[in-house]
């Protein structure tokens, strides 16, 4: 299946709108359906919940939560992570929040090695940040992050496009192959300003 075949319940719901209605339609269902299929892909007891920062909403799996009230052991395996980040694209007017990105986990190459990187789902050029929204850092490779493989090659143009259009509806979503926050693969997926779907899967997989 392709990225944009995962999509196609909802493209096919939204055949025929365009405009307004067509974002609003994709903001309205897709969190929805980005969280039944992690429900659906996921075998522990889960902790969703939603909330907005800036242009973007995000639906996380507060896992942690769970483990605090006692209802399942400690895991060390087991992490809080994304389900999706979704929302409209607003280039950055403000202060980056790096500082709060280098607090996170540490020092990169010491906590993950020199093949990896903190990214953004939703980058610090569409509006996305990390003080408050610890939910938008996610363990990424660095070829892909830096733009320096073909696939990273991808990934930068699909941000720039986000950024030279301001407001275009897009999002992220992780696929996770076990417990852990660092996903297996990223859909990247945006709305063109002729109402097409743009997705594409990126695999963050050991490089």
């Amino acid at each position: 299946m392709s990225a944009t075949d995962a999509y196609g319940e909802i493209a096919r719901e939204s055949a025929g709108l365009a405009g307004e209605e067509l974002i609003t339609y994709w903001a309205t269902q897709l969190p929805y359906f980005c969280r039944d299929e992690y429900l659906e892909s996921t075998l522990r007891p889960t902790e969703i919940m939603r909330f907005t920062h800036g242009t973007f909403e995000y639906v996380y799996d507060h896992y942690t939560a769970v483990e605090h009230r006692g209802e399942v052991p400690y895991d060390p395996w087991e992490e809080d992570r994304l389900v999706v980040a979704c929302g409209r694209s607003a280039p950055e007017r403000r202060r980056r929040d790096d500082g709060r990105l280098v607090g996170w986990v540490g020092r990169t190459n010491r906590a993950f090695g020199t093949a990896w990187d903190k990214g953004h789902y939703i980058a610090h050029s569409i509006g996305g940040s990390v003080d408050g929204v610890e939910a938008n850092v996610f363990v990424q490779r660095r070829d892909l992050n830096r733009g320096w493989s073909t696939d990273g090659k991808v990934y930068r143009r699909m941000e720039q496009y986000c950024a030279a259009n301001p407001k275009t509806f897009c999002f992220a979503r992780p696929i996770y192959m076990d417990g852990t926050a660092r996903p297996a693969w990223v859909d990247f997926g945006l709305l063109q300003t002729d109402g097409r779907l743009w997705v594409e899967r990126f695999d963050n997989r050991w490089c």
